[in-house]
């Protein structure tokens, strides 16, 4: 799918660990249909829409890797612009009276309930599920004024609404379903969490900031040691003007045009009072 990390060795997926890449190193896309992707560092011509070839791609990846351990991350580009979608999802909610842009951002949303249905779907009809770890997450709020829970900001905003993003775990048998952690994480958990869940060692790496989440999903921890969160902006280099926010249990703190703004998310998830004068 898509990798907005470098397009040039050694940053592309197949110099950063990946055995098998398809897709697009960039941060947008022109052309959704029939458009022209990359396998391995060679171009090829898809066909089809965007979304559901990414699919294609990543249910072959774990059908050829059923019988070992496999890893298949499965960043779709969607919903963002362009804003193209097969008709049949678009006219549906065209025809609720939307224009035509969130009518596609929506569109394409049920799009990739329907790609990361398959997905599921063929992990049980091959019967890996109860021993597959799932992960669906986002990368940031939404890119258009759209529904966003009640929360202050869109993508590009230090806020709430501009950062906080499901993050949904599955793996029957081992994680009970239907429940709810409040404990704030991110994604500097993944790994720590996932080596733990898996049982294997952790590779030597540079110092982590991330914690792992294994004991709150196995419902062995109720909460973890309050932390801090912290998000910045385009960081300049004077280290002064950056903007950026800092969120814990209970509050978040905005570094904002007018300077700094607090916010007591459990009262006020919306963030309508600053009460950093009191």
């Amino acid at each position: 799918g898509k990798w907005h990390n470098g397009a040039n060795y050694p940053y592309p997926p197949n110099g950063q660990g990946f055995d098998e890449f398809v897709g697009f190193c960039s941060g947008h896309w022109n052309n959704y249909f029939n458009t022209r992707l990359e396998r391995n560092g060679t171009e090829f011509s898809s066909r089809g829409y965007i979304t559901d070839v990414l699919t294609d791609a990543a249910i072959g990846f774990i059908e050829k890797n059923k019988e070992r351990p496999f890893f298949c991350y499965v960043p779709y580009n969607a919903p963002h612009s362009p804003f193209q979608v097969p008709d049949k999802y678009f006219d549906k909610y065209k025809g609720r009276g939307l224009d035509d842009k969130l009518a596609c951002v929506y569109a394409m949303c049920e799009n990739l309930d329907d790609n990361i249905g398959r997905i599921l779907k063929r992990l049980d009809e091959m019967e890996l599920s109860d021993n597959t770890i799932v992960l669906f997450t986002t990368d940031n709020g939404p890119n258009t004024n759209r529904y966003n829970g009640g929360m202050k900001g869109r993508k590009g905003s230090e806020n709430e609404g501009g950062v906080r993003v499901p993050l949904f775990v599955r793996w029957p048998g081992h994680i009970k379903a239907g429940q709810t952690i409040e404990e704030i994480s991110s994604h500097i958990d993944l790994l720590p969490t996932l080596v733990e869940l898996c049982g294997v060692e952790m590779p030597r790496t540079l110092p982590l900031d991330g914690i792992s989440l294994a004991g709150l999903l196995a419902g062995e921890e109720t909460k973890q040691p309050d932390r801090m969160i912290f998000t910045f902006k385009f960081p300049r280099e004077d280290g002064v003007t950056v903007p950026g926010s800092v969120r814990t249990q209970r509050w978040r703190a905005v570094k904002a045009k007018k300077g700094w703004e607090l916010y007591d998310m459990k009262v006020d998830p919306g963030q309508k009072e600053d009460i950093s004068e009191k």
